[in-house]
C-alpha cells in the first residue's frame, strides 16, 4: 500500500464539521487506512496580501492527513472528488486557475504518494506543485513527516518549511489533537 499525505481545507459554513465528516469519509473509504490527521490550523486566505485585515469567518482551517491506500492516485482523486461534492463543494467553471482562490466548503489535495512523480496531467500533479510554496500544507505536514524527502526538490519537508518565504499568518487552532474525532 502507498503512503499518502492530503490536504484538507475549508473556508465556508461549519468548517470544523466539514472536516470532521471528510475525515469520517476517508476512514469509511474502501481500499483506505486512515494513518494519522495533524493539528487543526486557522490561516489565512492564500489570495489575501500578507498582514491584511481579512475577516476571521474567511479564514481556513486546514491540516494535513497520513492514509495508506492501494487505489492508484487518478482512482483516489475520483473519490477525493466524491468526497468533496457529498460535503457541499460545487467546482466552477472555467479553468483550475480560475478557480483556485474561490471559497469552499471542502478542498482536498494529494500532496505526495509514496515517492511518485507525475506529471503531464491536467488533472492532477503529483507531488502537489505548490506544495513547497505554502505554510498551510508545509507546517501541518511537518508535524506528520518532518524528515520526509520532496521527490523532485530533494529536501525533506522540514528544509522546505525552515526555508519558506510564505508569510500568512497559520495558528493552531486551538482544539485536541484528536479533534477529527466528534
Amino acid at each position: 500500500m502507498a503512503r499518502v499525505f492530503l490536504s484538507l481545507g475549508s473556508n465556508m459554513g461549519d468548517r470544523l464539521l466539514c472536516l470532521r465528516r471528510a475525515v469520517a469519509s476517508l476512514r469509511a473509504m474502501p481500499d483506505v487506512l486512515f494513518v494519522e490527521a495533524s493539528t487543526l490550523y486557522r490561516t489565512e486566505p492564500w489570495e489575501a496580501a500578507p498582514g491584511a485585515r481579512v475577516e476571521e469567518a474567511d479564514w481556513y482551517f486546514n491540516c494535513v492527513v497520513a492514509i495508506e491506500t492501494s487505489l492508484e492516485p487518478l482512482a483516489l482523486l475520483e473519490r477525493l472528488h466524491q468526497v468533496e461534492a457529498t460535503l457541499g463543494r460545487v467546482r466552477g467553471s472555467g479553468t483550475p486557475e480560475d478557480r483556485r482562490y474561490e471559497p469552499r466548503p471542502l478542498d482536498l489535495d494529494i500532496l505526495l504518494y509514496d515517492d511518485l512523480v507525475l506529471s503531464g496531467s491536467e488533472r492532477l500533479h503529483v507531488p502537489h506543485l505548490f506544495l513547497h510554496e505554502r505554510r498551510f500544507v508545509l507546517r501541518p505536514l511537518a508535524e506528520l513527516a518532518p524528515e520526509l524527502e520532496h521527490p523532485v526538490l530533494y529536501q525533506t519537508i522540514r528544509e522546505l518549511l525552515d526555508a519558506l518565504e510564505d508569510d500568512h499568518r497559520v495558528t493552531p487552532a486551538g482544539l485536541p489533537p484528536r479533534w477529527f474525532e466528534p
